[in-house]
């Protein structure tokens, strides 16, 4: 392959992200390239500015002297007057004259980027309360070694027995060392800290130290925590035959008090996430016009970019010829890289196109009309290799008014029909989703009555395929679906 394909190929599999900094890596390395967005004006604005420039400095040259001679005044006058004898020996000269618009303060003030502090993770945001908490300074080093033993679901992974003999110092007397008491009394303390529920040993206690934070006056409280101590595990079986009967409770008195329980956090910690959100700008934009779907690509993923047309004019003006070879050099760069990117947005548009023709249904009716599509249809529509297809279709986004999808969502395999006809894997997914949102939760649909409803929709599929889509689709088996009303 050329130089020229083998850029190609990689501008088209990058995401916009990467192509957006792929553009300011060749904008920073080819002086025969810029961006369109910083050059406005043309060439009889610019000109028509500076004489607009020229022709104000020489009719406002009085105004300009005698605002001169104030300021230079004014400043004469600040360094005539007389320090004062009453300032500190260890003053600084910003303490006498405070700098405004400059230093570090003024460059943070400005710089938006300066003061972003990093996201806060779970241990950042405890050791942030245990600063504020008072303690002696063995109880503060048994609370850090806590912290340190917490996880990021807020779930305590050393056992008490541990902390206290990583503590044990050799060097000082036995009667100074930590014993097991001193470590529950801090982590009691630790596990008063916001997430509630942090630094629990297991579940129980996790749900355990929620429920005493709640109001005393809370219904049901009472009935919740004999629950969560006593009959946790045939909660997490959602065996509420025998909870029933174990715990007294008639099943709308159960079904009130797992209600309550159901609001409790299982991993607190997960509250407070380091990770920060990731944003996706889409590459094709889809609207429905005269009755039909249309695609067009985002104008904000366009870059911007041309030849720099003075630096270009300068070649056969170069005295010397390395200079004249340099500036060639760069100037088929910059023509090889900006066809490269005409040719990704052209293929990517294509290859767009084509698939939103093909889903036109989709988009109409929702994932349910899915059509089966893979990779070797859209290649033979639009006289394209596979492998051209995969890099198009990857990491690229398309928003409409169904939301946002990456452009490979809309490929899928196929299932036969009784009729001899092919429905797409992403249609089933999507039956076996609302035939389980609309469900009776006391009776939840197992595998095998989701496969005979699909066949009396004429859809054949095993039992097996149900398991393997619902599990795609995070649904639970059916004994875990099952809930009290």
């Amino acid at each position: 392959m050329t130089p020229q394909l083998q850029q190609a190929i990689r501008l088209l599999q990058l995401s916009t992200m990467e192509l957006s900094q792929e553009i300011q890596l060749a904008l920073d390395s080819n002086p025969m390239l810029e961006a369109e967005d910083e050059f406005q004006n043309s060439d009889n604005e610019l000109a028509e500015a500076e004489s607009e420039l020229d022709l104000s400095l020489t009719d406002g040259n009085d105004t300009v002297d005698e605002f001169a001679e104030a300021t230079e005044a004014e400043v004469s006058e600040q360094f005539e007057e007389p320090l004062s004898e009453s300032m500190p020996s260890d003053s600084t000269w910003d303490d006498i004259y405070p700098q405004s618009g400059t230093g570090t303060n003024a460059d943070n003030d400005f710089d938006p980027s300066v003061n972003n502090s990093a996201a806060e993770g779970l241990l950042e945001h405890l050791e942030w309360q245990l600063n504020l908490t008072p303690l002696a300074a063995s109880d503060r080093a048994i609370a850090t070694m806590i912290i340190d033993s917490i996880d990021d679901n807020g779930m305590l992974t050393a056992s008490i027995e541990e902390i206290c003999t990583s503590l044990i110092d050799p060097t000082r007397e036995s009667d100074e060392q930590p014993t097991l008491e001193d470590v529950e009394t801090v982590l009691q303390k630790i596990q008063q800290f916001d997430p509630v529920g942090v630094g629990a040993r297991d579940l129980r206690e996790c749900l355990l130290l929620q429920l005493a934070q709640l109001d005393a006056q809370t219904p049901w409280l009472d009935e919740a925590k004999t629950l969560v101590s006593e009959h946790l595990d045939l909660l997490a079986q959602k065996d509420f035959a025998t909870l029933v009967r174990q715990s007294r409770l008639s099943e709308s008195e159960l079904s009130q008090v797992v209600a309550l329980i159901r609001t409790l956090q299982p991993r607190p910690g997960a509250a407070i996430s380091e990770s920060q959100s990731d944003f996706v700008i889409p590459d094709v934009v889809v609207r429905k016009h005269a009755g039909r779907w249309q695609t067009e690509l985002n104008p904000a993923t366009l870059p911007k970019i041309r030849i720099n047309s003075v630096y270009a004019g300068w070649i056969n003006k170069a005295t010397q010829s390395s200079d004249r070879e340099f500036m060639r050099n760069n100037l088929q760069e910059a023509r090889w890289f900006i066809k490269s990117l005409q040719t990704r947005h052209d293929t990517l548009l294509r290859v767009a196109s084509q698939i939103v023709e093909v889903q036109q249904d989709f988009f109409e009716d929702g994932p349910e009309a899915m059509k089966p599509l893979i990779l070797a249809d859209i290649a033979q529509q639009v006289d394209l290799h596979e492998s051209t297809i995969s890099r198009v279709t990857n990491r690229k986004y398309l928003v409409s008014p169904r939301g946002l999808f990456e452009l490979k969502y809309f490929f899928s395999s196929h299932v036969g029909t009784q009729s001899g006809g092919e429905i797409s894997s992403t249609a089933i997914r999507a039956l076996i989703q609302k035939l389980t949102a609309d469900e009776n939760p006391r009776k939840p649909l197992s595998d095998n009555k989701i496969a005979a409803l699909l066949k009396e929709q004429n859809i054949n599929v095993a039992r097996r395929t149900v398991a393997k889509y619902r599990e795609s689709l995070s649904i639970p088996p059916s004994n875990e679906r099952k809930q009290l009303v």
